[in-house]
């Protein structure tokens, strides 16, 4: 792992900030890194507010789309509210749905088929529309590229209206209005919202249109910061606002899908990261392993002991995903070696029985193992389907769009991506990718980094900087948990390793300048209890942490990696 501390900042802005707040210096230089460096933006970061949120109406298209759908509610159309399959795309969908049902009870939802249909608009969503009478169709977390469709939506006199958040390709669909914040005639002052962050904006306008308050749509902030778990999208700026709330709703008074996915959850209090490995997983399984449907309708429900068949159901999914991910993944592993590609700048896996539903799970898995570029491909009807996921700092995006050669259609972001191209391309593309990786990568980044903001002694840790610590959570891209670097530590003859097949370790650290100790779990560093055995001086970087053990709260470091 690459050790990165980052610079201190300007000693000025530091001192100001630090006397403006009455905080210690280490607060300040925290906060300074992440561009907080007034009394007035960090109030806004320490307090978010609804009222930092933007105005919907500033986003290209919003009037546009709000006139649409009020004519449509007051003419009595059918309107059906489309959306991709994962947690993303379900979200979305319940969101608006949900809401335009206080409205109007002529809305019904669609979520395309992952294997027949495959992501985005499909032609079928379109003619199912056209046969049950659906005169106008919002689509969300999807459509951006969808041009064709949307043309053969118009000459059925079915109007669009589309709420994307991926990158638009040179020409936008000719829908009724387009909702996108990447696209380069918008000027909506925060682009990096989710496709649930984008429909909800769309429902405030709404709301703001009929004289309601954003206040009163906060109950639907749980379903919003879901997505932007989910999604690993920079919790700054909107986001933070959006997860930050959402995260009251999902602790105080979640919606009853969400309550009885978190039924069985013993933490009194849930975080970005337990909705990232234990809602989000769930709910994306439906779509992976079954149908989405399954989950817009748990989120949907209100009836608690449906929603608790619901949730079984969606439970046994989560496990059979689970299954089929550990197996790809061992299949995936053994390609590559068979194939002796484990030096390579990137990682393209093809077989044609993989599950398409898991596919960019195992694409994660194998950055874990080969930190790099990387594509697993699976047969999807007579073309190839793959997931592509990349390592921090390189845009696996533009690479593909520098293969798109040999690509049918291509979809996404900086770190995943969606692709489908012809089986007899796959070779030829594999090279290209590989071949365009190397030269444009810098190999840097294929070493995990870890980013370190401060370097500090054992004795700056204490309850007071937890209690301050605690507040600069929502933690995710943008304003990632702090990590420390300490150095000359001990472990006090205690260290040891945990877990199964003894993979964690344990160990209590001291330091010679002071008399704290402090508890340290390193999840996956079982095997560096060489390094610290015999007393030997060692620096760690990690982060902090509170443990519960017997009703006893302490505060523990959570290693990420040690060194001699």
């Amino acid at each position: 792992m690459r050790w990165t501390l980052k610079p201190k900042p300007e000693t000025d802005k530091v001192k100001q900030l630090q006397e403006a707040l009455n905080v210690d210096e280490l607060v300040s230089v925290l906060l300074v890194h992440r561009g907080i460096e007034t009394y007035d933006k960090a109030k806004q970061f320490f307090r978010p507010s609804l009222s930092d949120l933007h105005n919907p109406f500033l986003m290209k298209d919003m009037d546009i789309a709000v006139n649409r759908i009020e004519a449509a509610i007051q003419q009595n159309e059918n309107i059906l509210v489309y959306g991709d399959y994962d947690v993303d795309g379900t979200t979305s969908v319940a969101l608006l749905s949900s809401y335009l049902k206080t409205r109007t009870d002529k809305v019904a939802t669609y979520i395309p088929d992952r294997y027949e249909e495959g992501y985005g608009i499909s032609y079928k969503g379109i003619d199912f529309a056209e046969d049950n009478g659906f005169t106008l169709i919002v689509a969300l977390d999807c459509g951006i590229k969808a041009i064709d469709k949307v043309n053969y939506a118009r000459k059925k006199d079915i109007d669009f209206i589309i709420c994307d958040h991926h990158r638009p390709g040179e020409n936008i669909p000719d829908a009724i209005a387009v909702l996108d914040p990447k696209r380069e005639d918008c000027n909506y002052p925060f682009k990096e919202l989710c496709g649930c962050g984008v429909g909800f904006k769309l429902v405030q306008a709404l709301a703001l249109n009929e004289g309601k308050k954003t206040d009163d749509l906060v109950h639907y902030l749980d379903l919003v910061a879901t997505a932007i778990a989910a999604d690993i999208v920079p919790i700054t700026g909107e986001n933070r606002v959006l997860a930050y709330f959402g995260l009251q709703v999902i602790n105080e008074a979640p919606r009853t899908g969400i309550k009885t996915l978190i039924a069985q959850v013993k933490k009194k209090e849930l975080t970005i990261t337990d909705v990232v490995f234990i809602i989000a997983p769930r709910i994306n399984a439906a779509g992976r392993m079954k149908h989405g449907n399954h989950a817009v309708t748990l989120l949907n429900e209100e009836d608690e002991a449906l929603a608790e068949t619901y949730a079984s159901e969606i439970e046994t999914f989560n496990t059979d995903r689970r299954d089929a991910d550990k197996q790809i993944t061992e299949e995936a592993l053994k390609q590559i070696e068979a194939q002796e590609e484990q030096e390579r700048f990137t990682t393209v896996v093809y077989h044609e029985n993989w599950h398409k539903g898991v596919i960019g799970i195992v694409a994660s898995r194998l950055i874990e193992a080969y930190y790099r570029p990387t594509l697993v491909f699976t047969k999807s009807g007579d073309m190839l389907s793959a997931s592509a996921r990349s390592v921090s700092g390189f845009d696996v995006y533009n690479a593909l769009e520098a293969c798109s050669e040999f690509i049918e259609q291509f979809g996404g972001h900086k770190y995943a991506a969606g692709l489908t191209l012809k089986e007899e391309n796959y070779q030829s593309f594999k090279d290209k990718f590989e071949a365009v990786v190397k030269d444009t990568i810098d190999t840097n980044l294929l070493t995990p980094e870890v980013k370190v903001d401060s370097k500090i002694d054992l004795s700056s840790i204490d309850n007071r900087l937890w209690r301050i610590l605690r507040q600069f959570a929502p933690f995710g891209p943008g304003n990632m948990t702090p990590v420390f670097m300490t150095e000359n530590l001990f472990d006090t003859g205690y260290g040891k390793c945990v877990g199964e097949d003894n993979k964690h370790l344990r160990i209590t650290v001291t330091q010679k300048v002071t008399n704290a100790k402090f508890v340290c779990i390193g999840f996956g560093l079982g095997d560096k209890l060489d390094l610290i055995s015999n007393k030997k001086p060692f620096t760690a970087v990690y982060s902090i942490d509170e443990n519960e053990w017997q009703g006893n709260i302490s505060l523990q470091l959570k290693l990420r990696d040690i060194k001699i």
